[in-house]
């Protein structure tokens, strides 16, 4: 994992984001906002392919370390490369958990949790919205 005081490669003043996504894209990917759970249909899919970050479409997580956590996100037990994400604390809704954030252009992602199943233990809980799939490409 990259760490957090890595510059993200690709940065834009907020009215192009707002021009590039949709409201909830945005919400979730520039302001930290978290949808709601079962609310994206990635949550359960099972196609096979490649998650990007929805901003700047660099590759995240490959669908092979995706697993259902039962959580109502798209849950991952790895990304696809030591430095495709960046980590952050955050200590908002009064607990300590760790953001994820994509490395290139800083987008919110989701959190990473260490309930997840081998090989890491790691479950990266990221919102839906905040990735495009390529399916095959893996």
């Amino acid at each position: 994992m990259s760490d957090s005081n890595k510059q993200p490669g690709i940065t834009k003043p907020d009215e192009e984001w707002k021009l590039q996504l949709t409201p909830e894209q945005y919400a979730v990917t520039r302001r930290h906002e978290t949808e709601p759970a079962f609310s994206h249909p990635s949550h359960d899919s099972k196609a096979q392919g490649m998650y990007r970050c929805v901003c700047c479409s660099e590759p995240l997580f490959g669908s092979a370390a995706k697993f259902d956590s039962g959580t109502g996100w798209p849950s991952f037990h790895s990304p696809v490369s030591d430095d495709a994400l960046s980590e952050h604390e955050d200590n908002r809704l009064f607990s300590r958990r760790t953001e994820v954030r994509c490395a290139s252009c800083d987008s919110h992602l989701g959190h990473v949790f260490p309930d997840g199943p081998e090989p890491t233990g790691l479950r990266y809980c990221i919102n839906g919205v905040a990735l495009t799939m390529d399916p095959g490409d893996e």
